[in-house]
């Protein structure tokens, strides 16, 4: 990407003003390294976004954001229902509420080393992954919207984890206002056999090891010291998500025409969040947010009863679990006054910081922890989000590595075994029922996620506080 482009207003945050039928600015953060190496569709895509009906203050993009539907995938944005504010189902992404949850084992690396190849093998027998994965649970239409109203609450009730484990998730486990009558019958039957299932694509389960601590105090509130084993789980909504995205964005394209609405590019089909279909839209994904959380539960059942099956002083403490594909009613301040918007967080993470009404109390000291997941050869982040965040990108930060290039072209570069081989050679098994998906998955189809991070971190967005690096990788 062009570096004219942008007005540097600091070395990780690059503004291009207003043009055209751009609203609001809108605003990249990254090194310069990174944005000069960005997609020339991001630039295009968070310009587009910027022009859309009650957007406030600006359009931003995260460290890692590279092209998307509709929306960078990176991308935030914050509507004013008041100013005519819209949603966009572009604006969320088809895996609604795709997101990261941290478990601690109370374990130390050494005493899993002897026992990785088993480990691995019993991971990847007891949590179903890859395309079109299904498990034994089997939900009628009515338990279905049980589950969507009520999350990874649901889950627990019915076995699925503990009731301490709702502090430690966004919304504590379930998202109020979902509609299940506003999620055609075409998206539950494609999750009635999918709940406690991974997916596919960057979708993983990973047994990872504590190697570097940046930020001790908050380090210690979390749990988390040197050489600890976690686990962290990446996925979302699966079919269900997708299906009520597919739906929602061929209806919010006949009604940006009927309520006039211009948008630069289909993709970013939207409508106003007052009218009815934005708030069956907002229902429906609300379904998905609490399908999601219900879904990350229930793989937290599995992934406890696979260790328990080898090492009976396992703990699997939920460290905390949150989204990054999501639009949320949420206040915010705006030019000194408090509004509630509907932010757009695409590919992004909420990130508040310390003393937010909506953190778990345990760390409200510290700030929202943000888990951020890597490559499956690389590792993840724990950070935690900061009040200046507030203020710089609506209380957001990064997601991931964010790809470096699509999965087409990632497969002309490696091959499955080829991939699961290197990495073996480093100590990190894979286990996966697709050479091709490994492939897609490739660890240099990644932006670096350290730089990434360190933008995050160098911006004010969020606060490094440890380095998780991956010992096995469950691959969808």
């Amino acid at each position: 990407m062009e570096l004219n482009l942008f007005e540097k207003i600091s070395p990780t945050t690059w503004q291009i003003k207003p043009f055209g039928n751009m609203r609001v600015p809108a605003v990249i953060y990254a090194t310069e390294n990174l944005l000069r190496h960005m997609d020339n569709k991001v630039y295009e895509q968070i310009c587009n976004v910027a022009t859309l009906p009650g957007i406030v203050d600006k359009a931003y993009a995260m460290p890692d954001a590279h092209w998307g539907y509709g929306f960078p995938i990176g991308g935030v944005a914050a509507f004013d229902p008041e100013l005519g504010g819209i949603v966009s189902a572009g604006g969320v992404g088809f895996d609604i509420s795709c997101g990261v949850r941290l478990l601690h084992t109370g374990m130390k690396i050494e005493e899993i080393m002897d026992k990785k190849n088993t480990l691995a093998d019993l991971l990847f027998k007891k949590i179903p992954s890859g395309v079109g994965s299904q498990s034994e649970i089997r939900l009628s239409m009515q338990e279905m919207d049980k589950m969507l109203t009520g999350g990874a609450e649901w889950a627990v009730k019915n076995g699925y984890g503990q009731m301490g484990d709702l502090e430690f998730i966004e919304e504590h486990g379930h998202m109020e206002g979902a509609k299940p009558e506003a999620i055609s019958n075409k998206a539950k039957e494609r999750q009635k056999l999918e709940m406690g299932t991974l997916g596919s694509g960057n979708h993983y389960l990973e047994i990872q090891e504590v190697k570097e601590i940046f930020h001790p105090k908050a380090a210690e509130v979390l749990g988390i010291h040197l050489k600890d084993v976690v686990i962290s789980i990446h996925c979302g909504s699966r079919g269900l998500g997708h299906q009520i995205g597919t739906d929602y964005l061929r209806s919010m394209l006949e009604a940006s025409k009927n309520f006039s609405i211009i948008i630069p590019d289909r993709e970013l089909a939207c409508a106003p969040i007052n009218s009815e279909i934005g708030q069956n839209y907002l229902g429906a994904m609300r379904g998905a947010i609490n399908c999601a959380l219900a879904n990350r539960q229930i793989i937290t059942h599995f992934t406890r009863l696979a260790f328990a099956q080898i090492f009976s002083h396992s703990q699997l403490r939920l460290v905390y679990d949150v989204s990054h594909n999501t639009c949320k009613n949420e206040v915010h301040t705006v030019n000194g006054e408090k509004k509630h918007l509907y932010i757009h967080r695409k590919g992004a993470t909420r990130a508040f910081g310390p003393h937010h009404p909506n953190i778990p109390s345990k760390y409200k000291e510290i700030g929202q922890p943000v888990l951020i997941g890597g490559s499956m050869g690389i590792g993840s982040y724990v950070l935690i989000g900061t009040t200046k965040s507030e203020d710089l990108s609506f209380s957001s930060s990064c997601h991931g590595a964010g790809r470096a290039m699509s999965r087409t072209e990632a497969t002309k570069h490696w091959s499955g075994p080829q991939v699961i081989q290197q990495l073996k050679e480093h100590g990190i098994l894979i286990r996966s029922g697709s050479f091709r998906g490994v492939a897609e998955e490739a660890p240099d189809a990644y932006k670096n996620l350290h730089e990434v991070v360190s933008s995050a971190e160098l911006a004010g967005l969020s606060k490094r506080v440890a380095y998780l690096s991956p010992h096995i990788c469950i691959k969808g």
